[in-house]
């Protein structure tokens, strides 16, 4: 399980992120490079990182389920996944 401290710093992100893209759009429009480095590090989406809806892991992540890896293959081997089958030939 991650850390809640993680957690909230992605959420305190995704916030920033929220806060700034309309101002973030301005200045690569305008081409004010300058400015847009003024900005806080963490207005950039590409700070962002995609976590495990289950597990908050980040690594291994499958974007179509928001799942990890690990927590996919335990839903699915369970059956708890809808459209998921186990592949075998």
């Amino acid at each position: 399980m991650a850390r809640k401290a993680w957690i909230e710093k992605e959420k305190r992100k995704q916030k920033t992120v929220k806060k700034y893209a309309e101002l973030r759009k301005e200045l690569k429009e305008k081409g004010d490079y300058i400015a847009l480095s003024q900005l806080p590090r963490d207005a950039s989406p590409t700070r962002l990182v995609n976590r495990c809806q289950v597990t908050g892991r980040r690594r291994a992540y499958i974007r179509r389920f928001q799942l990890s890896r690990i927590t996919f293959r335990e839903l699915a081997s369970r059956g708890e996944l809808p459209g998921v089958t186990k592949a075998s030939w």
